[in-house]
């Protein structure tokens, strides 16, 4: 049983108070089945009793354990448990798998899946402001309108539909490189050094040593010294900066050996940019007017841009399938250990497109990427057999999962205007 089908039984459960005569409500046109909270239990919750508690004026709990009889006789319900102020627990059968019904759904609806018909009939008419980023967020909404079913129209006047914002223009990125100081041609420091002068050798007068018990000499011997000033030092040479070499001469055996280059070596290339793309998914987000400016940081391939995870997720699973082909195994749904972080995200994407398209709030789609994202990846590493382990049936159900979370990422991808790519 998939969300889709247990959101179904729930409503059906619902109408079949109504026709009862102990709710008096309109029956909503989806229920919300996601996995239990903190203080929850079983494989999936709703909070539909919330919802239905102010219009059917009675208590949450009252409403729940009226939902919660007609609900736990269901096909593929084992047990219903109210919790909190009028959560319903659902716990489905053993034999019922809710990750391997939840990959079947995926797989059968493809990019389509998280369809609907919300806005079935509809048709919203956008009027826009010209101006970047309503033009963009404006095309993703006509997108999500279809995807539910509506249709749209974008024209432009007052008054406008989407706020008017400042956008600064995107500028082209490239590599990032470090620049390097022109060095302008200077003339040689000469250090000045004194220039002493020449002196003749001075003769001192030494009177001599007069022996003992011999006369002594009248005349004094006279001693020539020799002068113990410093020699005058050879001329400085220019410390800096020295003449760059020339690529057009090159180096002989006679010729002095070639100056050290002191200029800034640059730095090393940033990563590839992700060019219009990351313009577009930083623009669908409403905080975009709020930044001075988008600058390389925002649209280049890091581990914290949020498009490039959702991006890298996306590649990584396909690169997936293909080593997982060439080891001679496919796909097969199947219960995976540990998976509940990743199927709450999955199950909540049809709500979320709903959503996205009802509030025209690309960015609602666009953070639940991230959550997928974010949720898929911790699984990649353990998809295939490592070393000698040969392809078991865990390896299928975790590829299976992994390949219906690709499929949610380019679905979501392509409904906000921009490529899931294969290879990254």
């Amino acid at each position: 049983m998939t969300p889709v089908e247990l959101s179904r039984t729930v409503l059906s459960a619902v109408r079949r108070a109504v026709d009862d005569g102990e709710l008096n409500v309109t029956v909503p046109e989806r229920a919300v089945v996601t996995v239990p909270g903190p203080g929850g239990c079983g494989d999936f919750a709703t909070s539909i009793a919330l919802q239905l508690a102010r219009p059917a004026g009675q208590p949450a709990r009252r409403v729940a354990e009226i939902v919660r009889a007609r609900l736990a006789g269901a096909e593929g319900v084992r047990d219903v448990v109210v919790t909190g102020p009028g959560f319903l627990n659902i716990s489905l059968d053993a034999q019922v798998d809710p990750v391997a019904g939840l990959v079947r759904e995926i797989r059968r609806q493809g990019a389509r899946y998280g369809y609907g018909d919300a806005l079935a009939g509809q048709v919203v008419a956008l009027r826009v402001p010209y101006e970047v980023r309503a033009e963009v967020v404006a095309d993703t909404v006509v997108r999500l309108v279809a995807a539910q079913g509506g249709r749209a129209t974008v024209e432009h006047g007052e008054p406008v539909e989407l706020r008017r914002v400042t956008v600064p223009v995107v500028e082209p990125v490239g590599p990032r490189r470090v620049p390097v100081p022109v060095v302008e041609p200077v003339e040689p420091r000469r250090v000045p050094v004194p220039v002493l002068e020449s002196v003749e050798p001075r003769r001192v007068p030494v009177p001599a040593a007069e022996p003992v018990g011999l006369p002594t000499t009248p005349a004094a011997a006279e001693v020539e010294l020799a002068d113990l000033r410093p020699a005058p030092a050879p001329e400085a040479e220019p410390v800096y900066p020295r003449p760059l070499p020339t690529r057009q001469a090159s180096p002989t055996p006679e010729a002095e050996p070639a100056p050290v280059d002191l200029r800034p070596v640059p730095a090393p290339e940033d990563p590839a940019p992700l060019g219009p793309d990351a313009a577009r998914w930083a623009l669908l987000h409403p905080a975009a007017h709020d930044r001075p400016r988008i600058t390389a940081e925002h649209l280049v391939q890091r581990e914290g841009n949020p498009l490039f995870r959702v991006r890298y997720a996306h590649a990584r699973v396909r690169a997936l399938g293909r080593n997982a082909a060439r080891l001679g195994f496919d796909a097969e749904p199947g219960p995976v250990d540990g998976a509940r972080g990743l199927i709450a995200p999955l199950a909540d994407y049809p709500r979320i497109l709903s959503a996205a398209a009802i509030h025209r709030a690309p960015d609602r789609l666009a953070r639940h990427l991230v959550t997928v994202a974010d949720a898929v990846l911790p699984l990649l590493p353990r998809v295939l057999p490592v070393g000698e382990e040969k392809p078991s049936a865990a390896h299928r159900a975790r590829l299976a999962l992994a390949e219906a979370a690709g499929t949610v990422l380019a679905g979501g991808l392509s409904l906000l205007g921009i490529d899931a790519p294969e290879y990254l």
